[in-house]
């Protein structure tokens, strides 16, 4: 839907396996619309054909298009991966590709539940056009096992579902002046638990900060630190700190890339990711690689998390946020070492350098059914 770096997981997941894809020796064509794009955008995208369509709506990312202009695209690939569920582009090359008999992948990245807000538009365009949209895919590209139930809710079998997990580019994760960050924020010597992500219902920043609030004298050395755009909460969540009378002690902070992300990953003493819902947390794996421990929801589809001990798993409520941080936080040496053991962990399973060699096997396989004679090199 959108290049944004702002717009967070699918499109992170999609600039980073195309420049994977292209690093491996294919050809790669993003299709989005140029809401949010930007000039730093495209040449940060050097050897990817990028086709920007006029977006006309804001809100539900409307394109303006011409099926002419669709086919030639289409026409010009072996294969096409569809990212997201819930939008017009995706339905719109869905047909071009049933049109041209084109094979098509379809990774949801946990967008198929209907949850939150336009679940009425939702459930319309499912059975208009998004129930086939996943039912006649080629493959089935899930993010994590907790993904699934999804797939088979919408008539997948099991058979047809690959578990490509998110991945994270490590060389991105290496700015580490932890001094200069903390110093911007007044934070130089004080202890910070970070959450780094929208500002939207389904990222739980309200179960965070209220938990915080019960608390407080818990973590009396500690300050929360939230990072990311506003999407419909920010207000909400500066009305909850007015009244908790925590001020002091909660800093919102905006949006961040590039090295102050990077900056914030090796700067906090956990990460902390809330969520009601999500299919498998991608800043998980880049606090991760920055060997930041994490605190996340059963939601997020990375429990495995606890088990290497990287982190901790809750439940997504106030109260399993609370005992978790009381928890996770009584031991700060033992902070250090989850974040060893998290790091190690991610490099080993989960840099795009690895996730991407998935991808083409899964690619070679569809092809070799569906075009006998065409190999991909």
């Amino acid at each position: 839907m959108s290049l944004n770096p702002v717009e967070g997981g699918g499109r992170e997941r999609t600039t980073q396996m195309s420049r994977f894809f292209v690093k491996n020796g294919m050809e790669c064509t993003i299709l989005t619309t140029d809401l949010g794009l930007t000039k730093e955008c495209v040449k940060d995208l050097e050897g990817i054909n990028v086709v920007a369509l006029r977006c006309l709506n804001k809100r539900f990312y409307i394109p303006k298009f011409s099926f002419s202009k669709i086919k030639i695209i289409i026409e010009n690939v072996d294969i096409i991966h569809l990212m997201g569920h819930w939008t017009l582009l995706n339905a719109i090359v869905y047909l071009m590709s049933r049109y041209l008999n084109k094979p098509y992948c379809i990774c949801p990245a946990g967008s198929l539940p209907i949850f939150g807000r336009s679940q009425i538009i939702k459930r319309f365009y499912n059975w208009v056009i998004g129930r086939r949209i996943i039912q006649n895919a080629s493959c089935h590209v899930a993010i994590s096992e907790n993904e699934i139930p999804y797939f088979m809710e919408y008539g997948v079998s099991l058979e047809s579902i690959s578990i490509i997990p998110n991945g994270v580019n490590n060389n991105e994760y290496l700015a580490d002046d932890t001094f200069d960050f903390k110093k911007k924020l007044d934070l130089e010597d004080i202890s910070f638990i970070l959450f780094l992500g929208r500002l939207n219902l389904i990222k739980g920043p309200d179960l965070l900060l209220e938990a915080f609030y019960n608390i407080k004298n818990n973590l009396q050395d500690f300050h929360l630190v939230f990072a990311g755009p506003d999407d419909g909460m920010l207000s909400e969540l500066k009305q909850m700190v007015d009244e908790y009378q925590l001020n002091d002690r909660i800093h919102f902070i905006g949006y961040l890339g590039g090295a102050d992300k990077s900056n914030a990953y090796h700067a906090a003493d956990l990460l902390v990711i809330p969520s009601r819902q999500e299919a498998m947390s991608i800043v998980a794996l880049e606090a991760g690689i920055s060997g930041t421990p994490v605190l996340l929801t059963d939601q997020c589809g990375f429990n495995v998390i606890e088990k290497i001990d990287g982190g901790k798993v809750v439940q997504a409520s106030v109260k399993g946020i609370e005992l978790g941080l009381i928890e996770i936080l009584r031991d700060k040496d033992r902070l250090k070492s989850m974040g060893s053991n998290l790091k190690q962990y991610t490099y080993d399973n989960f840099t795009w350098d690895s996730v991407i060699g998935k991808y083409l096997t899964l690619f070679k396989q569809i092809l070799e059914v569906t075009e006998p004679n065409n190999k991909l090199e």
